[in-house]
């Protein structure tokens, strides 16, 4: 990596990128630079340095000409950015999303507003239910036409693509002795009948956890990052109901508070909750924590009874 792409890419980054778009990203990154420069010169932006980045873009911060402060994301995937910025001007009039200012489909580039406040996984307080109840809500009832809606690809193919994504991780690494085969395959079998059981469904973010979720004081809660999907509602609920939670008791309150403030089945969040399991429980594998309390759950949580919702 030579030294410009290196004011922008740490090796850290490098290698996620590397893992999620193969070796061959090492070009896109070499001619980023130069990507860099263009987009500043069309859109009049000043940029200032490198922002948090995620799995698949590099993330910068920049000012345009009227003194906005937005981010400039960049992806070696021109359709994953171009689709990205599609699913925020969807969402724009809910409020709820950034807006978007500039879309390159030929670098793979959005230009967005600067969402100011930490993730809700960064500010290290308990989530408000409430509060994401709303967001998931507002997300799942903005107006659009139907026929644009028919444009979003549906909830089968997410459910395909993660599993793919942690039954990678998990062959490729130690939760391959820990999380069993047949668990993976049970909940992947459990997930694709959940999403073919409804049919229509609402516009959904795809991948609203915690780290995608910024808290914007006034503003209310701001989600990024969507992988948008057409489908059952009561997804969109599945990561808040898993996050730090250590016993069934609290995965029953939490089920019942977010079907009551998101306005969705709490019967099927909870189904999705025992789908899901085993990738969140990969993810503790990988990252060493396995023996916790949160582990546990959610091997339990893959194998046994839902939990009571109260």
């Amino acid at each position: 990596m030579n030294d410009i792409t290196a004011q922008f890419v740490d090796d850290r980054q490098r290698r996620r990128l590397e893992r999620r778009f193969g070796v061959h990203v090492g070009d896109w990154l070499a001619e980023l630079p130069a990507a860099v420069d263009r987009l500043a010169s069309e859109w009049g932006l000043t940029v200032e340095g490198p922002a948090p980045h995620g799995r698949t873009s590099v993330v910068l911060h920049a000012v345009d000409a009227d003194g906005r402060r937005g981010v400039l994301k960049l992806s070696p995937d021109s359709g994953l950015a171009v689709a990205e910025a599609g699913l925020l001007r969807l969402w724009e009039p809910t409020g709820r999303v950034p807006r978007v200012w500039g879309v390159s489909p030929r670098h793979g580039a959005v230009f967005m507003e600067r969402v100011e406040g930490d993730t809700v996984a960064a500010g290290g307080r308990p989530a408000d239910l409430e509060a994401v109840g709303a967001l998931i809500l507002d997300l799942h009832a903005v107006e659009a036409p139907r026929a644009r809606l028919r444009e979003l690809p549906p909830l089968t193919s997410r459910v395909q693509f993660v599993f793919d994504l942690w039954e990678r991780e998990r062959v490729e690494g130690p939760a391959a002795d820990v999380v069993p085969a047949p668990v993976m395959h049970r909940a992947f079998a459990r997930a694709r009948d959940l999403a073919n059981g409804r049919e229509g469904g609402v516009p959904l973010h795809g991948d609203l956890h915690p780290g995608n979720v910024i808290d914007g004081g006034e503003r209310g809660l701001v989600a990024l990052d969507p992988r948008g999907c057409l489908g059952d509602g009561a997804v969109d609920a599945v990561e808040w109901v898993l996050w730090k939670a250590g016993d069934r008791a609290e995965v029953g309150r939490r089920v019942a508070a977010l079907s009551r403030a998101a306005d969705v089945d709490g019967d099927r969040v909870m189904e999705w909750v025992r789908a899901f399991a085993p990738c969140a429980a990969v993810s503790k594998v990988n990252r060493g924590q396995v023996g916790t309390d949160e582990f546990d759950l959610l091997m339990e949580l893959a194998a046994g009874d839902p939990a009571p919702a109260r």
